[in-house]
């Protein structure tokens, strides 16, 4: 609901009058909701977003058009202030509702930002947009992090653009990955060999112990006599890991093994954020 004044004036043999201030409102009958899903991201992941379109009038509305500036946001890069876009929309995802039922989609253009056209949202009815964007890599991944999206309908008979938004924030856990190579490739008979574990951390948040995180593997063929260790510092059995010679079964115990959150950086040619995880490192060495 918007209050306009107005305010008449009367001219006659070069003198003026003006006339009392009558005032208004101006109810607006197209109302706008936007909802993601999930509210929390990580780079590369999907979010689907939910624009509805309210119609409380008794006049349909044709032809509008709905913007959404994909999290557009000002940023200093290579000296410049200039916009950047954390979403990137994900090409044919849009499905268009009129009161619950499909449409054909509607026009679609993304440059930069997105925008639908042709949509239409009866008297007393509503019209839904579903679509989904990939979170990438100028969202801010660091704990803390956010993208406020915005969805604007515009159009015929709607005076002032109608606004809603929806705030995702980055999400705060770690995110592990672990890879595992071996040294010597080829060993004798009764030789020595080592097993070389690294655990990466994507994630804007330590592994800690409360994260139970447990490395587990089967030697085939089994080590014997073998020695453990974590970053460079030796662990011992049985309060680190357990060790069976005869299964060549290998468990650390959980807790045990802590890995540091990644650390961000952004490029200040391009604004893309880039990731440098943290890493633990664990061996394994013994006989065969």
């Amino acid at each position: 609901m918007a209050t306009f004044y107005n305010q008449a004036t009367l001219s006659y043999n070069g003198n003026t009058t003006t006339s009392n201030i009558t005032a208004g409102e101006l109810v607006e009958v197209i109302t706008v909701s936007k909802t993601a899903l999930p509210d929390t991201y990580t780079t590369d992941d999907n979010v689907t977003y939910i624009v509805n379109i309210v119609n409380s009038g008794a006049i349909p509305f044709t032809n509008l058009t709905v913007s959404d500036n994909l999290g557009a946001f000002t940023a200093t890069v290579g000296g410049a202030s200039v916009s950047l876009y954390p979403l990137t929309y994900t090409a044919d995802s849009i499905k268009y509702y009129v009161n619950g039922v499909q449409q054909t989609a509607p026009a679609v253009s993304e440059a930069p930002a997105l925008t639908f056209t042709g949509i239409s949202v009866p008297a007393g009815g509503n019209a839904t947009l579903i679509y989904q964007a990939s979170v990438n890599r100028f969202a801010p991944p660091a704990a803390g992090g956010t993208i406020t999206n915005t969805a604007t309908v515009s159009g015929n008979g709607i005076s002032t653009p109608v606004q809603a938004e929806a705030v995702i924030t980055a999400a705060q856990n770690a995110r592990l990955t672990i890879s595992k190579s071996l040294s010597p490739t080829t060993v004798t008979e009764n030789g020595q060999l080592t097993y070389t574990f690294i655990i990466q951390n994507l994630g804007n948040t330590a592994a800690g112990a409360a994260d139970n995180v447990t490395v587990t593997d089967t030697f085939a063929p089994a080590l014997n006599n073998i020695t453990v260790t974590l970053n460079g510092a030796q662990l011992t059995t049985p309060t680190d890991y357990s060790y069976s010679e005869q299964s060549g079964v290998f468990s650390t115990v959980a807790g045990q093994i802590t890995v540091p959150a990644a650390s961000y950086t952004q490029d200040t040619a391009t604004g893309a954020w880039t990731v440098t995880p943290g890493v633990s490192v664990l061996t394994v060495t013994g006989t065969v």
